[in-house]
This record gives C-alpha cells, structure tokens and sequence, in this order.
C-alpha cells in the first residue's frame, strides 16, 4: 500500500510540473522605473537572470519608458512587452557592451547593441510595445566627445537588436524604432522566426532593418520596414556557415538604400533562399539587389510576385572580386566565388525618374573577367524607366571595379542599355519582358558584353525613332533572340559586334525595322 501511494504522489507530482505555468517576472519586481528617465538595465537585467534561472518563461515590460543599457537575453527566456512598453536605449554610449565585435563591409569596427544574445537557446521578443534606440539623441551626445570622422566613429553606436550564435528565435509582433546603427543583426543563427514586425528606423547612417548574416532555417513574414539604410538584407561576415533555407513573404519595404539585398558582406554562400510576395516603394538604391564579391557562392535563389513603385534601378546583379575579410585573425582572405540558378520572376516596376545612374536603366548584370554570371532567368518583368539616352550614351564604356564597394554607382555615370545590361554571362535567359518608357531612348532596350548562351525570349519593346539597334551582342557566343515585338523604327533588331556567332533571329514582329541582324 505504501507503494502505490508513493507512486500516486510521485504521479500527482509530475502532472502538478506539467501543468505548472511558465514564469512570468514583471521588471518592476527589481525597481526598474518607467519614467524615461531612471536607467534601468541592472533591474532589467536581474528580471532575465532570474526567469532564465528558474527554467525560462517571460519577462514582461508593462506600460511605460524603460530606459536601458545593454541587455543580456538568456536561455528560455521571451521578452514580452505590453501596449505602450517602450524600451528606450539610453543616449550614453558607455551604457554599451559589444559580446561578438566584427567588422563591416566598410570596414569599420562594429557589434555593440542594445539587446543582445549570445548563444542562447528557445528565446523570444514579442508583444504591441516597441524598442526604441533613440539614435538621433545618442548620436549628438557621441559627437561632443567623440571628435573623429562620422566615417569612423558611426561603427561605436549600438544596434538595437543582436542574435548570435542561437537556435529557436522567435521576434513577433514588436515595433523596432530609430536605432543608432542597424536596426536588427542575425548572426549565425539556427530556426529564426520574424513575423509581424514593424521597423521605423533613420535618422542617422546605416539604419539596416533587418540583417541576416549567416543564419540558416529563417522565416521571415509581414513585416513592414522604413529603413535608412538597407531594408532586408543577407550578409555573411564569417566563411564558416552560410545564409540557407530562408524563406521570406508579404514583406513591405521602403529604404534610402536597397530594398531587398544579398552580399554587401559575402565571405559565406547564400542558398536556397526564396521570397515572393513584397511591395516595395520610394528606394533610393535598389529594388533587387544580388550581390557576392568577397568570395561567397549565391545559388538557388528565387524571387517572385514583386512590386516596386518609385525605386531607383530595380534590380543589381554583380559578381566581384573585392575580397574583404571582416572577421581579422578568424578568417582569411578566398578566392572570387560564382553567382548561378538564379529565378526573378512576375515582377512589376516603376522605376524612379532621377536614378544613381543617368539616364535610368532597368536591370544591371555584371560579373568579371573570368568569372561569369551563369544561368540566371528573368521571367515575367515589366518595367517602366524615363528613357532620355542618347547615341552616345549607347557607345558607354562601363568600369570593371574588379574590387570596389557592390553598388549600382560603382558602374556609373551610365549604362548603355536602358532595359537590361549584362556582361560577363552564362545562360542568362530572359523572356516576357515588357518594357515602357516615358521619352525617347537611343540606347538599345538589351546590351550583352561578353556573353554565351543567351536567349530572348517574348519581349515586349516601346515605340522609339533612329535608333541604331534594339539589342547589341558584343563578344557574344551562341544567341537566341525570338518573339520579339517592337513598335518603333530602327536599322536593325539587332547588332552583333566583336568576336559574335552562333545568334539566331526567328519569329520576330518588326514592321519597322530594316534587318534583323546585322554584323
């Protein structure tokens, strides 16, 4: 009888634990003071460490401004914050810990954050309440004292948010504003889920919204982004684990930078990525940018279902060769990686009639000598640009930038080609594309430099007069350019030039065009 009683209470005992609720730990516990004013990081930070030492739960940030230094997330531990909970990063910049330093793509020293964690474990920050890094604020109090260039000095400003180094991150619901660096950094990461997050975040330089560098099993769902600097972007600082099995959706971004981008830092591959469904607007920098310079290998990655209204050059695609090491003593320098399988397709875009490059052109694909762009498809692109190129303009030597900094000014002051220009491809294959243009445009809707395997398919051209060529293959080996429609007068379809052949015209409507090809 003593046994089975034991053994009922010892039964009794497990299912109490079961059913036991999870911690929960307001911060006032610790006499943390909501008034905006009272630094509160020694409470804040005592209500983490005493959820994460009673086995996890939340920590709740009730109605209130809760000024804070750098806090230390722990394992099981959900920072929840009610309607109206504002974390508010202090404006003292020795209030800031830097647990991971690195080193940007600029190449300055970076890492301090606000909230920060670091190999941790099942943690989350949620709820209607926001974080705000007040960045503006820090960045008036840095300067009286900090007498470098901003140049230098911007990489000593806290991020709001970093994860490095976890597994199980869950940030849902939460408003992120005015950071004083990037918004929020995603380090080597494992099974992060974003979703429903609102960013409002400029003010100062490099205001990234959200950044994810070399983290893998990433969802990413309806999350609103106005950033200074880059809205979504993947980054691999370390060569040591790649940016894979990502998964983006319902995204809407607008950035004085670029929208959605890959590659500023690239040491690392990024694979097997995919997004679809993303409004984007008023970008200063880039609607689509794909960039690996620094040796990564960017491969399987798809982009679909886009729309983009007043964006400045929708989309960069460019393989480099700068190969910057961002991690000194960790890493060392790799060779040029590639850039191949890649899918964009049903996008929409209204490009911006003032671009980084004048006059606007559409699309840039770009590798470097040797080493080839290979096997991308665009499908589905309509595109409407300014036009305004002239016969000059379409003769434009563009620069190699062998090893500069990836943006679409490093190619400037223009391209010759107003809907897409390519150079160093492979298997580069291009179909239903529809262009617009709001002037005349000289310039030849598609140029290729350097090329093989190329094919046009279903293109839809705009009236344009005394033009010298719709399409121009320089150095190109094995073309096939058919269906293509084109309303306006030229001499010929296209021009190939150089060492070009192996280019088949077929089955094109051109009432107005005198040769179809001409060499």
């Amino acid at each position: 009888m003593k046994k089975v009683v034991t053994g009922i209470v010892f039964l009794i005992c497990i299912t109490w634990a079961q059913a036991a609720p999870p911690i929960v730990i307001e911060i006032t516990r610790y006499g943390a003071v909501g008034d905006g004013k009272t630094l509160n990081t020694a409470a804040v930070q005592k209500a983490i460490d005493e959820c994460h030492q009673q086995g996890g739960g939340k920590v709740v940030f009730p109605a209130g401004n809760w000024l804070s230094g750098t806090i230390i997330l722990k394992d099981q531990v959900t920072l929840q914050f009610n309607k109206d909970a504002r974390l508010l990063g202090s404006t003292d910049i020795n209030d800031y810990q830097n647990l991971d330093p690195f080193t940007d793509g600029l190449g300055i020293d970076v890492g301090w954050a606000l909230l920060v964690a670091v190999d941790a474990k099942n943690i989350g920050i949620e709820g209607e309440g926001a974080i705000d890094g007040q960045g503006s604020k820090l960045k008036e109090q840095q300067i009286a004292t900090d007498t470098r260039p901003e140049s230098q000095r911007w990489g000593r400003r806290p991020f709001l948010l970093r994860i490095v180094r976890c597994e199980n991150v869950t940030v849902k619901g939460i408003t992120l504003n005015y950071a004083a660096a990037w918004t929020s950094h995603y380090f080597q990461s494992k099974k992060i889920n974003i979703e429903n997050v609102k960013i409002v975040s400029h003010g100062v330089a490099h205001n990234d919204g959200i950044d994810i560098d070399g983290c893998q099993e990433v969802r990413i769902k309806n999350c609103d982004v106005i950033s200074g600097d880059d809205a979504l972007c993947f980054k691999t600082t370390a060569s040591t684990m790649a940016c894979s099995n990502i998964v983006v959706s319902g995204m809407r971004l607008k950035s004085n930078q670029g929208a959605i981008k890959m590659g500023t830092e690239s040491m690392a591959p990024f694979e097997n990525i995919t997004i679809t469904d993303c409004y984007i607007y008023d970008t200063n920098n880039g609607g689509i940018k794909l960039l690996t310079v620094d040796g990564a290998h960017l491969r399987n990655v798809q982009i679909s279902d886009i729309t983009m209204v007043n964006v400045r050059t929708p989309m960069l695609l460019r393989l480099g060769s700068r190969l910057s090491v961002f991690r000194k003593g960790k890493d060392t320098q790799q060779p040029t990686g590639t850039l191949e399988n890649v899918v964009i397709k049903n996008v929409k875009a209204q490009a911006a009639a003032q671009a980084q490059l004048m006059p606007p052109s559409g699309i840039l694909i770009t590798g470097v000598p040797g080493h080839y762009i290979t096997n991308v498809t665009l499908e589905n692109i309509e595109i409407s640009l300014a036009g305004g190129g002239t016969i000059e303009n379409a003769r434009q030597q563009v620069p190699e930038a062998l090893d500069k900094y990836p943006e679409v000014k490093t190619f400037g002051p223009l391209v010759p080609a107003y809907g897409v220009w390519a150079r160093h491809v492979k298997g580069l294959k291009l179909v239903n594309i529809t262009l617009h243009l709001d002037s005349n445009d000289r310039r030849p809707a598609f140029v290729c430099e350097d090329g093989q395997n190329i094919e046009l398919a279903n293109w839809k051209i705009p009236e344009t007069t005394d033009v010298p060529a719709i399409v121009r293959l320089e150095n190109v080996e094995k073309a096939h350019i058919h269906n293509i429609n084109v309303k306006g007068t030229a001499d010929a379809l296209v021009k190939a030039e150089g060492n070009s052949k192996g280019i088949q015209v077929k089955k094109n409507k051109t009432p107005n065009i005198k040769y179809m090809l001409r060499q």
